[in-house]
């Protein structure tokens, strides 16, 4: 397995490979620093980003959880008439010192009942000749260690051999992602005091990420407001403060004839306003080296003003020079810029109720090069369509996850 030397050093997943996930029979896509996926909604965006949520949740709590909170494996597994009885996910990456691999991994039902990791399989570096190892049902088939950790059916092998130091980059990495669906309701209301070293889905720690970010990466404080200076010009910072044993957010915003700015807490702002300072937060948390791997945000463009577009378009592109960035949307005021380099854009459709994500196809490729319509103005043309040469089916030889040269 050859490095990938014009790789961009913050892709840390570069290929995705799902079968029978939700409503995804069969997906193979390529993920670059920066990825949209655009598409009407109902057509399967969500639940693409979820393949990579779902494995964080899977490692980082258990493979059992991460099925509860989908409603179980009955719903993540896709409904067809072939009733499939599992699902399989493959993720090719890149580390940060550069060295390749995958991990892929399949879930399928038992026929007595529940459920069974089949196969799990993790290779880094070159093939053969680094860390590896495969599992069946919980028996280690081989692997690259002088010892293996013991393992479950029903739990990832990853997670018990992340205590081995040649398997934790990876585990660290995949853990180390974060996905944001941010709730103004939830950053609006008071918080208990909490880690902030990471942001939490819908934003329920902000106060306490805010307040990380005062003390350990100040620089990156300062570029969420000033980003957020941007969307709403009259505000002038953010903070946290305590009220109690609890916490919120104060913002200090101009008001006509007041010399100085005025002080609001958090429930006297808009929800466009907190939306906006979730997303930032997402973006830009985190000092020098502990940003997270992967930030994927839906929607970002909800309840913000229209005008803010051309912001949160270029928060994006800033922050995926630090990180990861994967964005669902189907807001044409989003992506309604020449700039917006077209090998970004996954198109997302679905037909006969299968999820069909790939890139543009040629017609709409050569539109935006040839600067003829930006990708919004296609979208709102309804011309953002998935190139049909790209259809991948679910049995076909790039689906055959567990081989090294696939």
């Amino acid at each position: 397995m050859r490095e990938l030397s014009s790789m961009n050093s913050t892709t840390f997943i570069h290929r995705v490979r799902a079968k029978n996930f939700k409503s995804i029979a069969a997906c193979d896509v390529k993920l670059g620093p920066l990825t949209y996926l655009v598409g009407p909604n109902g057509t399967g965006k969500s639940n693409f980003l979820d393949v990579l949520h779902f494995v964080k949740d899977a490692l980082e709590g258990s493979l059992e959880n991460a099925l509860h909170l989908r409603g179980g494996l009955s719903e993540v597994r896709r409904r067809s008439n072939g009733h499939p009885t599992h699902f399989a996910i493959r993720l090719d990456f890149s580390l940060p010192d550069k060295r390749l691999g995958y991990y892929a991994f399949n879930v399928g039902a038992k026929p007595a009942g529940g459920f069974e990791v089949q196969k799990e399989e993790l290779s880094i570096g070159e093939l053969g000749d680094g860390p590896r190892y495969l599992v069946e049902r919980g028996v280690a088939q081989s692997h690259s260690e002088d010892v293996f950790p013991v393992s479950t059916p029903d739990r990832l092998a990853l997670v018990n051999a992340a205590g081995l130091p040649a398997f934790r980059p990876i585990y660290d990495a995949l853990v180390g992602m974060g996905f944001y669906n941010l709730n103004p309701r939830v950053i609006r209301d008071l918080q208990k005091p909490q880690d902030g070293a990471s942001l939490k889905p819908l934003g329920e720690n902000i106060a306490s990420v805010l307040a990380y970010m005062e003390r350990y990466a100040p620089n990156e404080k300062a570029q969420v407001e000033e980003y957020l200076g941007l969307v709403v010009p009259s505000v002038r910072g953010v903070q946290r403060v305590g009220i109690g044993h609890m916490e919120t957010l104060e913002f200090r915003q101009d008001t006509a004839g007041a010399k100085h700015p005025w002080r609001f807490n958090a429930n006297s702002m808009s929800d466009g306003t907190l939306r906006a300072l979730g997303i930032l937060v997402a973006l830009f948390q985190g000092g020098e080296g502990a940003q997270p791997s992967v930030v994927g945000i839906e929607e970002p463009e909800v309840a913000l003003h229209p005008a803010a577009a051309s912001v949160v378009r270029d928060a994006l592109s800033r922050a995926s020079s630090r990180c990861q960035v994967i964005v669902t949307s189907h807001s044409p005021e989003l992506l309604d810029d020449k700039s917006v380099d077209v090998d970004s854009l996954l198109a997302v459709s679905v037909d006969d109720g299968a999820t069909l994500i790939a890139p543009l196809d040629d017609a709409s490729r050569e539109s935006v090069r040839r600067g003829l319509f930006t990708p919004g103005e296609l979208l709102v043309l309804n011309q953002l369509s998935p190139d049909p040469k790209h259809r991948v089916e679910p049995e076909s030889r790039q689906m055959k996850l567990f081989e090294a040269n696939a």
